[in-house]
């Protein structure tokens, strides 16, 4: 038995957190556990198993993870669901291998997660990126146009699918069903990355969800939105298109052969509290969003919330306030929320913080959130407000080479301000959103390395950057 001081950084840095009692405004969506059942995290040392008679087998189950498999895809409309133990990441990857042989296009909003380059790479296809429509009140990335899939389907007609994101991590969500049918009427799989949409299904009030609107296959992080451990996810399909044996085998190569129990559970316990509660519990949540927003006009706190958003919808649980107007950025906005009034929020950028409000948060976290932020608005109301640097107008780079070739590359370590010209060769990605500035194979421009340096110096991270402000080109 351990005694004294431990010295566990990871269990003890948690530890510190949790002594800070704090309003959880971030994954996972359990909240620290609040919207589990106390049976299940009080027996979880218990559920640590492996496959042994009677607990089935993730990569062949023919008995309770086959059961529960089904009952996931009766809830959430698809003809076949699996339970994903790491993460959507693994997911995505495996849905852009079943879908794009070797060589082969795939079109893909530029607004995708990193994972999306990584499943690319993995498959070795060839990306076709869409421009998302911007928001420059914000400074976000906001739909994907029906008419832009369609233009690019129609220059590339030998593409083998389209991919998107939807919901955004700032909860926007493009017209999915006209998507689905633009992409479908040219023969294509649609491919949707809704990691941050598995609570969509069981509300009227919110968007629409993949599997309701027309989509092939898609992804969802039940550990996002719904109380279940980080890395459950599920993958849904619904589509003759979609070669199921080839999905399987994909993700037999790709997961894990010693699956957590725990996590498969926790799956199957999201599940069960969404079909049983999930919609009285959302609609509460929604009664709370919408009166902490009402305290806002009442008070005149000049914050700007997210809501609305041209050419599609809105996710009405994610809550993205701009607080640029104060002066302050995103990321100091969230230091002050964290070290001065124990108020966690999910992510922050230039302009905003990004709250995940799920059913497990209580009234009581939004009375914190808003005291905090009155608190912000009294002491720096009367600075002049912040203007926020604007990425390269969001035009897409130059792809010099395919990113699985950048990937078999030589690469060779450069600094930042001087790689102007040179091709990347790994991502390099503001984190989060997760949503990359420069991908593999791709040229690094004069203003892209003006945006990446405004980050950084605001406070932000970048992944693929180095402590020198180095990154990876190809030699």
């Amino acid at each position: 038995m351990l005694t004294g001081v431990w010295n566990t950084p990871i269990y003890n840095a948690i530890k510190e957190y949790l002594k800070t009692n704090p309003a959880v405004f971030h994954m996972p969506g359990h909240k620290l556990g609040r919207g589990m059942p106390a049976e299940f995290l009080k027996s979880l040392e218990s559920l640590d198993l492996t496959e042994i008679p009677g607990t089935d087998n993730l990569h062949y189950p023919s008995g309770p993870i086959k059961e529960a498999e089904e009952l996931a895809s009766k809830a959430f409309g698809s003809e076949r669901t699996f339970f994903l133990v790491n993460g959507s990441t693994c997911g995505i990857h495996a849905m852009i291998m079943t879908v794009c042989k070797p060589g082969g296009k795939l079109i893909v909003g530029r607004d995708c997660h990193r994972s999306v380059i990584g499943g690319l790479m993995l498959a070795g296809a060839r990306p076709v990126y869409i421009k998302p429509e911007f928001n420059s009140d914000f400074g976000i990335s906001t739909v994907i146009l029906p008419s832009e899939i369609e233009k690019a389907l129609k220059m590339n007609p030998d593409a083998e699918g389209v991919l998107i994101t939807r919901p955004s991590y700032y909860g926007v969500c493009s017209d999915i069903r006209r998507i689905a049918e633009v992409v479908h009427s040219y023969g294509k799989v649609l491919i949707v990355d809704e990691a941050h949409g598995a609570h969509l299904k069981f509300s009227s009030s919110l968007p629409v969800s993949a599997m309701e609107a027309g989509a092939d296959i898609c992804v969802q992080s039940a550990h996002k939105t719904l109380a279940a451990f980080t890395q459950g996810a599920y993958l849904h399909v619904k589509s003759a298109a979609v070669d199921i044996d080839r999905l399987k085998f994909n993700l037999s190569l790709l997961q894990t052969s010693s699956p957590s129990y725990i996590i498969m559970a926790s799956l199957d316990i999201a599940r069960e509290i969404m079909q049983r509660e999930g919609m009285e519990r959302l609609e509460k949540l929604l009664d709370t969003i919408e009166r902490f927003k009402s305290n806002f006009g009442k008070g005149s706190l000049p914050f700007g919330f997210l809501d609305h958003v041209d050419g599609g919808e809105l996710d009405k649980t994610r809550l993205v306030i701009n607080v640029s107007r104060f002066g302050l950025t995103g990321f100091e906005t969230d230091k002050i929320l964290r070290e001065k009034y124990s108020v966690q929020v999910e992510m922050s950028d230039l302009g905003n913080i990004v709250c995940i409000a799920t059913a497990a948060n209580s009234p009581e976290d939004f009375d914190r959130l808003y005291s905090a932020l009155k608190g912000i608005s009294d002491r720096y109301g009367g600075i002049d407000p912040l203007k926020l640097p604007q990425p390269a107008s969001f035009e897409l780079p130059e792809q010099r080479i395919d990113p699985a070739e950048a990937m078999r590359c030589r690469g060779v370590k450069m600094r930042l301000d001087a790689a102007t010209g040179r091709i990347s060769r790994g991502v390099i990605v503001p984190y989060p959103p997760g949503i990359p500035a420069v991908c593999p194979g791709e040229i690094i421009t004069g203003e892209t390395v003006e945006y990446i340096y405004n980050i950084i110096s605001s406070g932000g991270v970048v992944n693929g950057v180095g402590e020198g402000l180095e990154i990876d080109v190809v030699e």
